[in-house]
This record gives C-alpha cells, sequence and structure tokens, in this order.
C-alpha cells in the first residue's frame, strides 16, 4: 500500500497543495539520496529543488497506478547524472578539483574516545570520497539498495534494467570499493 495514499493522483490532477505534502512527505529521504550520490550538501539542495521543479512540470505524464517515490527517485537520479556529466565536463575544462565534501559527513555521538571517532571520522570520509568516484553506473544501484534501503528489483525499476544488471553492478561496485580502500 502506497504510504502517500491518494496525495500522488490529487497532484497528478493539477492540486498544488497534494504536490507540497508530497513534497513535505519525500524531501528528507530523496536530499539523502541525492546528497550522497553528488557528495555535497549545498549541490544536493540545488539538485533537490531541480528534481521538484521537473516533477512538478512532469505531473501530468505520472501515473498515479505506479509508486509516486520511485517515479521521483528516477527524476532526482536523472537530475545527478546530469549533474555528474556537467561536473566532469567542467574539470576537464577547467582543471577543477572534485566537489566532493567528505567534511559533511558527521560522526553520531557516542562514548567512544575522540581518537577512535576521528579515525571513523576519516573512514567514512574515505568510502564517501571512493563512492563519488565510482561510475555512475555502478553508484546509482549501490546508494539505491546499500544505502536507501530499496530493493533489487525497486532499484531495477528506477533505473530501468533488469534486476540481474543491478545485482551485477552492485556487486562490481563493492568489489571496487573494497578494493579502493585495501590499498588505502
Amino acid at each position: 500500500m502506497d504510504t502517500l495514499g491518494d496525495l500522488p493522483a490529487r497532484a497528478a490532477a493539477g492540486d498544488r497543495a497534494a504536490f507540497s505534502d508530497l513534497m513535505r512527505q519525500t524531501k528528507s529521504a530523496l536530499f539523502r539520496f541525492i546528497r550522497r550520490y553528488v557528495g555535497d550538501e549545498q549541490d544536493a539542495h540545488d539538485l533537490l529543488q531541480e528534481s521538484y521543479a521537473a516533477a512538478w512540470l512532469s505531473l501530468r505524464r505520472y501515473d498515479p497506478s505506479r509508486p509516486f517515490e520511485a517515479w521521483l527517485r528516477t527524476i532526482a537520479l536523472n537530475k545527478c547524472r546530469d549533474w555528474s556529466r556537467r561536473r566532469f565536463v567542467r574539470r576537464l575544462v577547467h582543471g577543477a578539483t572534485d566537489l566532493a565534501s567528505p567534511e559533511a559527513l558527521s560522526v553520531p555521538d557516542g562514548t567512544e574516545p575522540a581518537d577512535e571517532q576521528i579515525e571513523m571520522a576519516g573512514k567514512l570520509a574515505r568510502l564517501n570520497e571512493e563512492i563519488n568516484l565510482l561510475a555512475p553506473h555502478l553508484k546509482a544501484p549501490l546508494l539505491l539498495t546499500a544505502i536507501e534501503g530499496r530493493s533489487q528489483s525497486d532499484a531495477a525499476k528506477i533505473l530501468g534494467i533488469s534486476v540481474k544488471a543491478v545485482e551485477t553492478r552492485i556487486a562490481r561496485a563493492r568489489r571496487r570499493l573494497f578494493d579502493a580502500l585495501k590499498e588505502a
């Protein structure tokens, strides 16, 4: 059962209040997905806004019989892919450095000693850097399943590929991360 109720259908019919409610209910999870994909909080905020703007403009084409969150996630994923292509071109043309900001990662409060927290923050930053270096076709299935907790079947629908392709890409992404972190 869709937890969003009739909001997607009402929004698709042009109800602005329903779309606003959808944004309120989906923005946290969508922001986390985008943030993990692009690695920069400010860029993630910008892409979140672009995603909702694109969703609003495309809402008439939304099929209310399908899961709204998967449809919205597909739009966000496309925005992230476009952002990655633009970033790549900028780096080639201008020699810019990677826009990932591992410092944005935070370590949860706990009773661990400060040196252990610093070490963990370093490991998380390194992992985030390596995830950001993954090719988009490997990064997206990994984020959707391992980070967002979606099933491989859901990821396959969002990405428009087979479940087997999702499984293969996740395995390749994990192998690359393992190899990169092992060398560090």
